[in-house]
C-alpha cells in the first residue's frame, strides 16, 4: 500500500461524510436556496465570530475574494515572502485585484507588528497604498509554523492602529489552534477576514469558507460570481465539511504527533541535513537532493513532495495511520 505523504489534500471522504453527502438537503447556492450551504456558512461564521461567510471551492478562491473585496487597484498587500497568498496563487492579487505586494522577512513565516511597521509606505504619489495586512496560520512553507494567540493579537492592535485591514489565511488554522489547545473564539475580533479551509487536515474533499462582515459578504458573493465561483447545488459539498467540522476536529493532535514522530526517527540519518521543527503535521527536511531522494521514497511505497531543489515536506493527515508510520520508520527511512 502506498502511504501518501504530499499533503492532507489527498484524503479520500470517509463513509460517514459519503452518507452526510448523499443525505445532504440541496437547492440552488447561485440563488442563495441551498440550505445546507447557509448551514455551514452561520456554523463557520459562529465559530469565528463574524457576521457573515460565503462557501467557496478552495483557500486560494477565498484568499482572493478576501483581497479583492478589500482593496482597490495602487493599494499594496503585506505578507511575509513564505505566504500561500505569495507563493502559491499564481500572483492572484496582481492578476485580479491589481495591488502590488510588499514581503518581511519573519521567522519561518511568521512577521511581527515591527516588520509590519517598517515595510508600509508614506502617502506619496509614486508609491501604492499600504492597504491590507495578511498571515497564514500555519505557515506551509514555515513548516507548519504556528502564530500563537499574543503574536495575532499584537498584530490586530497594530492594524487598528494604522488603519490596515488585517486577513488571516487559516488553510489550516485548525491545526494552529489545536497546537496552541485554543479554540476558535480566541479569535474573536481579531480579523477584518478570515479564509478556514475544510479541505486539508480535516479531511472535507473540498471547500473553504471565507468570513467577515455581512458588507465584505455580500461583495463578496459578487466576486465569486466573477471568477466562475458559483456552485449550484454545492450543498454535496458543504455537507462534507460540516461533517468534517463536526468529527475530525478533536483528531488533528493525532496527526502532530505522528509527525512528530516521523521527525525523531529523520534527525538520525546523515543524509537529512537539516529539519525544521516540528510544531503541527508539517515536516520539511533538508537533503543533498530533493528529487532524488523522493524517487527514492516513491520506489519504496511513499509518495513524499519535494519543495525545492534540497528541501523535502511530509504531511500527515487522517489517512495516515500510526502503522503506517511505524513502516516509515521501522523500514523505509533504514533503506532509504
Amino acid at each position: 500500500m502506498m502511504i501518501d505523504l504530499r499533503s492532507d489534500t489527498v484524503t479520500k471522504p470517509s463513509p460517514g461524510m459519503l452518507k452526510a453527502m448523499m443525505d445532504a438537503e440541496l437547492g440552488d447556492d447561485v440563488f442563495g436556496e441551498d440550505p445546507t450551504v447557509r448551514k455551514l456558512e452561520e456554523m463557520c461564521a459562529a465559530l469565528f465570530g463574524m457576521e457573515a461567510g460565503l462557501f467557496c471551492p478552495s483557500g486560494t478562491m477565498t484568499n482572493q475574494i478576501a483581497i479583492k473585496a478589500q482593496t482597490q487597484p495602487l493599494d499594496e498587500i503585506i505578507c511575509d515572502k513564505l505566504s500561500h497568498i505569495y507563493n502559491y496563487e499564481t500572483g492572484g492579487w496582481a492578476f485580479h485585484s491589481g495591488v502590488s505586494i510588499r514581503l518581511a522577512d519573519g521567522e519561518r513565516g511568521r512577521m511581527t507588528a515591527a516588520q509590519v511597521n517598517e515595510l508600509i509606505l508614506p502617502d506619496y504619489d509614486w508609491y501604492p497604498n499600504s492597504r491590507l495586512v495578511a498571515i497564514e496560520n500555519t505557515v506551509n512553507k514555515g513548516g507548519g509554523s504556528v502564530y500563537s494567540i499574543a503574536e495575532m493579537q499584537a498584530l490586530s492592535r497594530f492594524c487598528r492602529t494604522r488603519n490596515l485591514t488585517f486577513h488571516l489565511d487559516g488553510a489550516r488554522i485548525f491545526n494552529a489552534l489545536t497546537a496552541l489547545k485554543a479554540t476558535p473564539a480566541d479569535l474573536h475580533g481579531l480579523f477584518d477576514s478570515l479564509s478556514i479551509c475544510i479541505s486539508k487536515g480535516l479531511g472535507a474533499p473540498a471547500g473553504s469558507v471565507l468570513l467577515g462582515s455581512a458588507t465584505m459578504i455580500k461583495r463578496s458573493r459578487k466576486i465569486r460570481k466573477v471568477m466562475g465561483g458559483g456552485m449550484r447545488q454545492s450543498g454535496l459539498l458543504a455537507a462534507a465539511c460540516i461533517y468534517a467540522l463536526e468529527n475530525n476536529r478533536a483528531r488533528l493532535s493525532d496527526d502532530h504527533d505522528n509527525a512528530r514522530r516521523i521527525a525523531e526517527a529523520l534527525v538520525d540519518y546523515p543524509w537529512v541535513k537539516r529539519l525544521l521543527p516540528v510544531e503541527t503535521n508539517i515536516i520539511i527536511f533538508e537533503v543533498e537532493d530533493a528529487a532524488s531522494i523522493a524517487e527514492k521514497f516513491a520506489n519504496l511505497g511513499v509518495r513524499t513532495s519535494p519543495f525545492s531543489p534540497t528541501l523535502l515536506r511530509m504531511v500527515t493527515h487522517l489517512d495516515v495511520s500510526l502503522s503506517m508510520v511505524n513502516t516509515l520508520i521501522q523500514q523505509v527511512l533504514p533503506a532509504i
